[in-house]
């Protein structure tokens, strides 16, 4: 755990079990949990652990959440998405749930917002596999409808996990209240109409907006929320203009991705992945045809499949 994370919990604020599981360290919070690495005592097996409390009337939506994120977790299984092992609930004797926690696979990596791709070939591989991650959440029947840099998580040999199903739900569902994060919303979360896989599909190019140019593009939560709201996307830069080594294809891409109206963007995340595929490809050959000849075999170095800015 790092000083500032005893600095603002305290020691004692760690708790030492949770739900029979042994808590090893404080991993951080959000969205009114707490996240801790803990061990199964019995199998000896290390987990991340998701933890809520429902301290006021607040705290009820994510406990809500957390249980969404296990119901949908039971139907899917990819690589690219965080799997989850076992939901734990205290409840009243009237049946109302005052205490949750989710176990989770435990990833070593870190969120992409923390720590963005440092050249874009490794963002365009992060987001094939983030794409293929959604890809089998679609399958699955579901949309994830809150993609964004802080649910990517990036490991330290570039493997990548989609995290976060507690917004998640059936394709076609008309959400209650507006649901999402402000800079990667799409326009008919905004209004409240019926999410789509095409919804994914702007959330993901609205994050791969902000990792290939460091801006974060205008959304209608953002820009305003009446119903008289609209956006101009030929007034949004595109990526290349703000980012001169960012390659026209994949520029061309994200403004499809984002668009305004769900039915021009790309019809399906294995549309996006394909297109990826072919630009990362097309970025390497480029790079290998580019790359000098070694002087000679006994001095030959391992290829280098990036340049500087890739």
């Amino acid at each position: 755990m790092s000083a500032i994370d005893l600095n603002r919990l305290g020691r004692d604020a760690v708790p030492k079990s949770l739900f029979g599981y042994d808590v090893i360290d404080f991993l951080g919070e959000g969205a009114g949990s707490a996240i801790y690495v803990v061990s199964d005592p019995r199998s000896h097996q290390i987990y991340a652990l998701k933890h809520c409390v429902r301290k006021t009337d607040k705290h009820a939506r994510f406990i809500d959440q957390l249980l969404n994120e296990w119901a949908v977790s039971q139907h899917i299984g990819h690589a690219n998405l965080r799997k989850s092992v076992d939901v734990k609930e205290t409840k009243t004797w009237l049946g109302k749930v005052t205490e949750a926690a989710l176990i989770m696979e435990l990833f070593d990596g870190v969120p992409m917002d923390v720590q963005p791709p440092a050249t874009v070939l490794a963002a365009v591989d992060a987001f094939i596999q983030a794409s293929q991650g959604l890809e089998a959440l679609h399958h699955a029947g579901y949309v994830h409808c809150d993609l964004k840099p802080n649910n990517i998580m990036i490991g330290p040999d570039g493997g990548v996990k989609v995290i976060d199903f507690g917004q998640a739900c059936k394709a076609g569902t008309v959400k209650e209240r507006i649901q999402g994060t402000p800079d990667y919303i799409a326009p008919e979360q905004v209004k409240r109409q019926a999410v789509t896989i095409r919804t994914d599909v702007f959330n993901l190019g609205a994050t791969m907006y902000w990792a290939l140019t460091g801006k974060k593009i205008p959304t209608l939560f953002t820009l305003k929320k009446d119903d008289n709201s609209f956006l101009l996307d030929d007034k949004i830069a595109t990526p290349r203009e703000v980012n001169s080594l960012v390659p026209e294809t994949l520029s061309n891409l994200v403004m499809e991705c984002v668009r305004t109206n769900p039915l021009k963007r790309p019809e399906s995340m294995a549309d996006v992945t394909r297109r990826l595929e072919l630009i990362k490809h097309s970025m390497t050959r480029k790079t290998n045809v580019d790359a000098p000849a070694p002087a000679s075999p006994a001095t030959v170095a391992p290829r280098v499949t990036a340049v500087a800015g890739w």
